[in-house]
């Protein structure tokens, strides 16, 4: 039987394992960030009595993320995710959500299409190792005051409302959180944190002329260390860079949504903040 309750801090250690087997990048500091911007949308489904699978939920205004949603190996194909999902959606219904996105494997497609995602774009995680930069582009740390002023500039060029996802990943690497400035303007933003597997680059919001600059200065700061970079394959200039500075595709997503399309500025996402965050 197939029971589904609200995520709690003692379910985390369970988020990491299911990560852990499912060979995702995530620490267990990413599962407690997670939890925190979204505990009442977050859930786990018991199967006999055990808990074997989680899915979280991120609201800002009228948008909603879905992710983290994971099934332990032994426990597929009983109907869990499915049921995992429809929680989820019914959860969200409820709080008059307008807009619901989500970024689907090739694994978890058929079953986002079935309960009424329709594709928006791809993304492609490119993984390899950070060359060391050969200019060193005009890029500055960005001070506390200016988080604010950034996350207004990335829902003005990316079309996406992410303050609290944006903000509270801030305050955690707020050393790592660099921007490029032209006339005292903002013109675009980067910043990265460490994973299980190689350092997350990204989000990364920016007009073309600071977009590769900006990924300049993340690939000089983790040069030679194991990194991803997540971006849509339509921005042809993030990918034509990326893939120029030696990285290659790892894997594919595709990014879904269920009710009112958001337009985003795909020419200004330089880097995703990963899949499981948007």
């Amino acid at each position: 039987m197939i029971e589904i309750r609200q995520m709690t801090k003692d379910d985390l250690g369970l988020g990491v394992r299911l990560t852990q087997e499912a060979g995702w990048n995530h620490l267990e500091s990413d599962w407690l960030r997670f939890f925190n911007l979204g505990s009442e949308g977050s859930f786990v489904a018991e199967f006999e009595g055990r808990a074997v699978g989680t899915t979280m939920t991120f609201i800002s205004n009228q948008v909603a993320w879905v992710a983290m949603v994971l099934v332990e190996k032994a426990s597929r194909g009983k109907g869990i995710g499915t049921a995992l999902l429809k929680h989820t959606l019914n959860y969200l219904e409820m709080c008059k959500i307008e807009t619901i996105r989500l970024d689907a494997t090739h694994l978890g497609q058929p079953l986002y299409e079935k309960l009424g995602f329709l594709p928006e774009y791809e993304v492609a995680r490119f993984k390899g190792f950070a060359p060391k930069s050969k200019v060193k582009p005009s890029v500055t740390t960005a001070t506390t005051e200016m988080f604010t002023d950034i996350v207004e500039f990335d829902k003005r060029m990316a079309g996406t409302h992410r303050a609290k996802m944006l903000k509270a990943l801030f305050r955690e690497f707020s050393e790592n959180l660099r921007v490029v400035m032209k006339n005292g303007v903002i013109e675009g933003f980067v910043t990265l944190h460490p994973g299980r597997i190689a350092i997350q680059i990204g989000p990364c919001t920016a007009t073309r002329d600071a977009g590769p600059a900006l990924l300049s200065d993340a690939f000089e700061r983790c040069a030679g260390k194991a990194v991803f970079v997540d971006v849509p394959t339509d921005n042809v200039y993030a990918v034509q860079f990326v893939k120029a500075n030696g990285l290659e595709i790892h894997r594919r997503f595709l990014r879904m949504y269920r009710g009112e399309r958001i337009k985003d500025d795909i020419n200004a996402i330089w880097a995703s903040s990963g899949p499981e965050k948007g």
